[in-house]
């Protein structure tokens, strides 16, 4: 058995266990998030053929190469880290998925310029990230501003508003994960209420602490390094 095949299934047990030691049913589901940057088209390759069809990506020429690559029409991309305003433009037309929406500027962008693709009848699926630990050197919406901005990007024409993305405080403590994760899930609640939504997505949980997010909720985790090994480049 390849390393590969060893990592995924390794993966996808920890998965299922947490489904089952949470007691989540099969109607919430998790999907797993192939975390593929900085590693070749060849793992990735190596993946899908073990049946992995959704792949996050963080830098945008990286992945654009990538999809030039790939002869899968299948694959589901996600567009998984920091976003420059001068990248919406690439980002917008290519990925299906944007999980680190962060500030106003960037989903206005997202909306403007996924007009100028041949998928306009489809909207772009977006996260908003949250800076929920509320640490000064991380990117996302306060817990505060969130309520305001949020009423702006509901009515922005070309986005689908799935739900929230956090990579809260690192902690091997079980409970403390658990407490940044349950506090995404109520924060999504308590938007879902207040402005009639439905956002169905919890982006959170990887590697370290992915039992935990699952228990609380998650519905996409994000796994790098303990499906592909070591990054290459």
């Amino acid at each position: 058995m390849s390393m590969t095949r060893k990592r995924f299934d390794h993966i996808n047990q920890r998965i299922a266990e947490a489904m089952q030691n949470s007691q989540r049913s099969a109607d919430s589901p998790v999907t797993l998030l192939a975390v593929s940057k900085r590693h070749s088209w060849d793992k990735i390759q190596a993946l899908y053929e073990l049946g992995q069809r959704e792949f996050g990506e963080s830098y945008v020429q990286e992945a654009l190469e990538k999809m030039k690559q790939s002869p899968h029409k299948d694959i589901i991309w996600h567009f998984i880290g920091p976003i420059q305003s001068n990248k919406t433009k690439d980002i917008a037309p290519n990925f299906h998925w944007v999980h680190s929406v962060d500030r106003l500027k960037i989903a206005r962008r997202l909306s403007a310029q996924r007009t100028t693709h041949e998928t306009l009848s489809k909207p772009l699926n977006i996260c908003l990230q949250i800076n929920i630990s509320q640490e000064p050197q991380k990117s996302g919406f306060s817990t505060d501003e969130i309520f305001t901005a949020i009423a702006e990007i509901m009515t922005l024409p070309h986005l689908k508003l799935r739900g929230l993305m956090a990579i809260p405080k690192p902690s091997k403590a079980p409970a403390e994960q658990k407490l940044a994760f349950k506090q995404l899930r109520e924060l999504m609640q308590q938007l879902n209420q207040r402005f009639n939504l439905q956002m169905d997505t919890l982006s959170m949980g990887m590697s370290g602490d992915l039992e935990a997010a699952i228990a609380e909720g998650a519905s996409i985790i994000r796994i790098g390094t303990a499906l592909f090994g070591p990054r290459e480049y």
